[in-house]
């Protein structure tokens, strides 16, 4: 009987999958010094961004389905 594969821990807390099955990850460089970064470029860091294809592949395998 095969095991089931477990989910890397690490990679679930820094990873979420969307509904097309797209990994979505957080931006980094915000978490301080933001004071000599500009509100704009402050608010890009907000929003998620998708993995390219070559990262999901790796990212993939830790986080199974």
């Amino acid at each position: 009987m095969a095991k089931k594969m477990k989910t890397h821990r690490g990679a679930a807390k820094r990873f979420k999958r969307t509904g097309t099955g797209k990994i979505k990850r957080f931006k980094a460089y915000k978490s301080h010094k933001t004071g000599k970064k500009s509100a704009k470029r402050v608010r890009n860091l907000r929003k998620p961004a998708i993995l390219t294809r070559g990262e999901h592949k790796k990212v993939d395998q830790l986080l199974p389905r």
